[in-house]
This record gives C-alpha cells, structure tokens and sequence, in this order.
C-alpha cells in the first residue's frame, strides 16, 4: 500500500507479482510462473497459449469443478469428458486413450483433492499423438508424483489461490511452465497481447493479478510448509480413526510414488444413498462436510444443452452420489480430528 503501486499494466508485472511468481516457481520447480487473476483465468490462458481454438477438441474429467470444462468453451473448442478411476477421483489413462481423435488438441488432467492425476503415461499419449498437456494443478499446491511437484509434470500447470486453497491470495491463479516460449506468450496473454504496452500483438485479456493480492501470495508461501505439514498430520489421524468403518465407506488413498497434499479429505459411501443423510448430520453437529462434485459436468444443464447428457460415465456417475469431503485444514486440533470422526462413526450407526 506504501508503495503506491496496486497494480499495473506492465505486461512483466509489478515487483510484488515478480517476487511471488519466482518464489512459486522455486516452490514448484519449474523456470517460470506467470500470475494472474484466478485458476480459470490461469487454464483459460494455458488454453490460448497452446493454440486450442473452434474445431479442436479436449479430453477432460467430468468429475471435476466446471471450470476445466469451461475455459474449452470459451476458446471456442470443445471439451471431451472422460471418465475416472474410481480408486482416485482422476481422469482415466485409458479414457484418455479411447476419446482421443484426429481433432484432439490437448488433455487437462485434474488433480482432483490434491493427488496427482498419474502423468507419465498421459505425458507418453500426449507425445505420441503431438497434444498438450495442462495440468489443473488448481487443488495440488504441494502435491508430488514420484518425487516431481504437480505442476511440473505437463506443458503448462494452472494453480487457483482462491480462499479455500492451501495457499490464498484472495482471488489469484499462475500458469507455471518450463517453455521459454509459452512463458512469454501468456505474459502477453494476461495483458491484452501487449510486449511493452499499447502494441497487442496477439489475442489476450486483461487476466493480471494485482500487487495487493500478490502481496498477500508472498505472505503465504513464507506458510505453505507449514500448512501441508497439518493437513498431512490431521488426514492420517482421521484415516487411522476411521480405519475400522471399511465396510461402510472408502478411505481416501495415496498411492506408492505419490504425495498428497490432503486439499480435501474425501471419504466414499459403499451405500449411496445414505450419503446427503449423513452429511446434513454431520453440518448439524457443526461440521463442515461438503460433496465435491455433487453432478459430473456431462450432467449439469448447461452440458445437457449441448449434447452430453446421453454419455455413459459410470464411475464419474458413481462417485458424485456418494463421495463426501470431511475438514483436515490446519486449524483444526488433533482433538478437533478425532471429534470429526466420532460424529462420522455416531452418524453411520444412527442412519444405519
């Protein structure tokens, strides 16, 4: 605020954004970060840098926020929904496999929760039929796949800082990338197209995060060790509490090779339809359970309008009927852990 700078129309950014984009680019492990207004904007870029345009196609998880769907739409192509494997909410490498045509451009793979979607085969695919690959990092700040942090496994990576994430600037989003060109490409995306200002020479919009929000970016990353640290220390506190209730319900899982950052801790019913009664039971007893995706995106209106609802998408189907997202976040105590997961335990006896 003293400096008086709270934003600006440098297509670089100011010093604020210049600092948070190369503490976050260390963080990741990548030559570039490039910040801008939020996780959308952040895909709809990578989108736009890539080249995607009308006539191409992109493969995408169903199960997932509709953003990933959306920023398809909004560059004009259209988005391909895949289903998921079910032992870990993520896009199918086989699905991928099946959905790919003459007309398929790219892939976004999701990293649903905070676990990595497995990227080297989908990297393989990718580079055998010559797509780009932008991962939706928006949940998996922190997250590793077999030593490598998610956002430094595809083409380009797109980060959201909204407030619930594990680090937030407010409103916020970076596009992280280890190409020099595409680097200077969604710089000039993120500023109407502009190298110096006033000179567009390629399509863009105004996407830019401001000094005030990368400000509070660089606060949190001083943070983030510490954030993981918790929400690592409370997901396997509430596993081990709930360990003895797998015939009524599946405990999230992290695979040998991946790390997870524990965004949300996401339980599945074995029995569906118990699954909205014991959520309203556990937000009676004051706690905040959420369903994290209550209608796969091939389902919602807006995609029924455009065709898809007839797509058979078992898994995705499944998991929106019955997963529910319990709190980890490091506010919560230990004591605080264990109460969630005696309401979990008292609730399934009371439906039951």
């Amino acid at each position: 605020m003293r400096s008086g700078i709270l934003t600006t129309g440098n297509p670089n950014g100011g010093p604020k954004v210049r600092e948070f984009e190369r503490i976050f680019a260390e963080f990741i492990g990548v030559k570039h970060a490039i910040a801008v207004n939020s996780g959308t904007s952040a895909l709809y870029a990578a989108l736009i840098a890539a080249g995607v345009g009308p006539g191409d196609e992109v493969i995408v998880p169903s199960f997932t926020f509709i953003a990933t769907a959306n920023v398809v739409l909004a560059v004009g192509a259209k988005p391909i929904f895949a289903d998921i494997d079910l032992s870990t909410y993520n896009i199918s490498v086989e699905e991928i496999r099946k959905k790919i045509t003459p007309r398929t451009k790219a892939i976004i793979p999701v990293h649903l929760y905070g676990l990595p979607a497995d990227m080297d085969p989908i990297m393989e695919l990718a580079e055998e039929h010559n797509l780009v690959v932008i991962e939706d990092a928006c949940q998996a700040h922190g997250s590793l796949y077999k030593g490598r942090k998610a956002g430094a496994l595809g083409h380009m990576a797109a980060f959201s800082f909204y407030p619930s994430k594990i680090i937030t600037t407010g409103e916020g989003g970076m596009i992280t990338t280890n190409d020099d060109e595409l680097a200077e490409k969604l710089r000039r995306i993120r500023t109407h197209g502009q190298v110096k200002g006033y000179d567009s020479v390629m399509f863009g919009m105004n996407l830019r995060m401001t000094e005030i929000n990368a400000a509070i970016g660089i606060a949190q990353m001083k943070k983030i060790e510490s954030f993981l640290q918790r929400r690592r220390k409370n997901a396997l506190l509430m596993t081990e509490e709930l360990s003895s209730l797998d015939d009524m319900i599946v405990l999230p899982t992290e695979p040998p090779g991946y790390t997870h950052n524990w965004y949300v801790y996401t339980i599945r019913l074995t029995n569906p339809s118990i699954r909205n009664k014991l959520q309203s039971y556990l937000r009676n007893e004051g706690i905040g359970a959420m369903v994290y995706y209550p209608i796969p995106l091939h389902k919602l209106p807006l995609y029924e309008r455009l065709g898809y609802s007839k797509i058979s998408l078992p898994n995705s189907e499944l998991a929106s009927q019955s997963v529910l997202s319990l709190p980890v976040h490091p506010l919560m105590s230990e004591e605080d852990v264990i109460y969630v997961a005696e309401k979990v335990k008292e609730g399934l006896r009371r439906i039951s």
